[in-house]
């Protein structure tokens, strides 16, 4: 089955109000055989509403609307839906009392603006909504079936939870499009892209897509129109053999994060980890601890962005800094070494580097970034420069951190060579 989602708000093409909504219903949707064929956004305008909702019913035959349905003058979707459809709006005591209950337990008294939200389009169900005022609506008309949510975040996920998906669960034939992401770090699109070869016969018959994003490329994997059980063979069989060609980029699936995989990794091989950061001013260490649990590896760090500060609380040689400069390898080195001895931990991780907008050179244009990981037996320097602006520079270097330590990690776990 298919249908389109109609968003409603002129804050959404504004840009003041991001539409999550929709990710999540494609989302639910999804896991019961219901494609969202097309994704649409319109202003609070009668016409425009109209006019999206005719063209999607003349294309699919079903429509999820959200918002648009609250009290206010704005909230005209149900209006636009009934008078596109030539059907009145009657008003239904009952919902009308329900929401005198609701305002008085909360020791509030409704509006007369509130009595629209009592008017339904004649011949609909209501939906009901006990997590706000708005009812949703189910309207099953001859041009098509209408299925009108609240705006609101909390109250669209309730009421397609309990009152949408089980009404729409038996016409997805049980058949569920399915996804599986496979999380790559460090390698760029294109190159991933030839070692994956002809992945893509490989798959067959599901759908892969490339994610480019600031932590790497995510490879989304799609199953459409099989059973659940078979999706997920499918869908197994097929991240295995992306695991297999991408190699050690490959580091998690769906919502896994590197610095969540790390922490892991220093769980299991008994290891704490300090950080000394220059350029990335302390996002490496908030990455580590937007892991829960991550105290229990994560000793701390120092935000050493002068050089005096390298000097006084890493043990930075000045000779050191006056012969390479602040964004060297043997720097970066020297700041891993420092936070190791000072923490006294097993890892010690140094970034320095080029952020921009300005203060590059032909040597070091801006982007240029020395990252260096100090464990038992050795230390291991790397430069790279990384495209983008300020904050995408340093997003980079943080994840190229991340890959370098989970790198030493497999290693001190014996899978190849010393630690």
């Amino acid at each position: 089955m298919k249908l389109e989602l109609l968003t409603v708000g002129t804050e959404l093409l504004l840009g003041f109000t991001v539409d999550t909504n929709g990710a999540e219903i494609a989302r639910a949707l999804a896991s019961i055989g219901v494609e969202v064929a097309r994704r649409t956004s319109v202003g609070d305008d009668r016409a425009a509403i109209q006019d999206a909702l005719g063209a999607a019913l003349d294309r699919t035959g079903t429509v999820l609307v959200t918002g648009g349905l609250g009290p206010t003058r704005d909230d005209i979707t149900k209006h636009a839906v009934a008078d596109l459809l030539g059907l009145p709006l009657d008003f239904h005591d009952e919902i009308w009392q329900g929401l005198l209950e609701r305002f008085r337990s909360l020791g509030r008294e409704p509006s007369m603006t509130n009595r629209s939200q009592a008017e339904v389009p004649r011949g609909g169900t209501v939906l009901r909504n006990r997590w706000g005022t708005a009812p949703g609506l189910w309207l099953d008309s001859p041009r098509g079936l209408v299925i009108m949510l609240p705006g609101v975040p909390i109250e669209m996920r309730n009421l397609l939870a309990h009152e949408v998906l089980p009404r729409l669960a038996p016409r997805g034939a049980n058949r569920v499009v399915r996804s599986l992401t496979v999380r790559t770090t460090s390698i760029p699109e294109s190159t991933l892209a030839e070692r994956l070869g002809d992945i893509e016969n490989a798959v067959r018959p599901l759908g892969l897509a490339y994610l480019p994003g600031l932590e790497g490329v995510d490879l989304r994997l799609t199953s459409w129109g099989a059973g659940e059980a078979e999706s997920d063979v499918r869908l197994a069989a097929a991240a295995e053999e992306l695991r297999r060609r991408a190699g050690d980029h490959v580091y998690g699936e769906g919502e896994e994060t590197l610095a969540g995989i790390v922490v892991g990794l220093l769980r299991e091989t008994g290891w704490t980890i300090g950080v000394a950061e220059s350029c990335t001013g302390g996002l490496l260490g908030g990455r580590l601890t937007d892991v829960a649990g991550s105290s229990d590896v994560f000793l701390g760090g120092i935000i050493a962005y002068d050089n005096t500060v390298k000097v006084r609380e890493l043990d930075v040689p000045e000779e050191m800094l006056r012969q390479h400069g602040a964004v060297s390898e043997p720097v970066a080195a020297a700041m891993a070494e420092g936070v190791r001895r000072r923490l006294s931990v097993n890892i010690g991780v140094g970034i320095t580097g080029i952020a921009g907008p300005g203060g590059g050179t032909p040597d070091k244009p801006v982007g240029t970034v020395c990252l260096a990981v100090a464990g038992p037996a050795d230390t291991r320097p790397r430069r790279t420069i990384f495209p983008g602006s300020r904050p995408e520079v340093r997003a980079r270097a943080v994840q190229a951190a991340l890959f370098m330590v989970r790198q030493r990690l497999l290693l001190a776990q014996g899978t190849s060579g010393p630690a």
